[in-house]
C-alpha cells in the first residue's frame, strides 16, 4: 500500500454527519478516527458503559476492515470516558476482545462531554506489517 486512502463510507460504516472520515490509511498505518455507540444510520445508541462499548469497538472494527486491516494489526487505542466508574467493565471488553499477547498500548481518560452525551468514544491506530 503506497499513499493515502480515505474511509468515509460503506457497508457496515455509520452514517456521519460529521464532515469526516472514518479511517485514513498511510502506507502501513491506519487511523480511525473517534468511533462511538451510533447505528448504522448514524442515530446514537444510549446504553450502559459495556453496551455503547461494544457498538463503538464494533464501528472501530469495521472501518479497520474497510481500510483493509483487522483487529490483530491494532497496536493503540485511545478510550475516552464520560465517567472512569465505567473502566472496570469496559475492561472486560477489552479482554474479550484482545487477547492477552495481542493486546495494543492504550490510554483512557475521562472526558467532559462526548458527542451525543455518550459513555465512550474509541480511538486508534493499527500497523501492518512489512512484507
Amino acid at each position: 500500500m503506497k499513499g493515502k486512502k480515505y474511509i468515509t463510507q460503506g457497508e457496515g460504516l455509520p452514517k456521519w454527519s460529521n464532515p469526516i472520515s472514518h479511517a485514513v490509511v498511510v502506507n502501513n498505518m491506519c487511523f480511525v478516527s473517534g468511533q462511538l455507540s451510533v447505528n448504522i444510520d448514524g442515530k446514537y445508541m444510549s446504553g450502559t458503559a459495556m453496551e455503547e462499548g461494544k457498538l463503538a469497538f464494533s464501528n472501530f472494527f469495521s472501518a479497520l476492515k474497510h481500510a483493509g486491516f483487522d483487529k490483530n494489526d491494532v497496536v493503540f487505542v485511545d478510550i475516552a470516558f464520560d465517567n472512569l466508574e465505567d473502566l472496570p467493565e469496559i475492561n472486560k471488553l477489552f479482554v474479550e476482545l484482545f487477547p492477552e499477547n495481542r493486546r495494543p498500548a492504550r490510554t483512557i481518560y475521562q472526558a467532559q462531554a462526548l458527542p451525543f452525551g455518550g459513555k465512550i468514544k474509541i480511538t486508534g491506530t493499527a500497523v501492518k506489517e512489512l512484507s
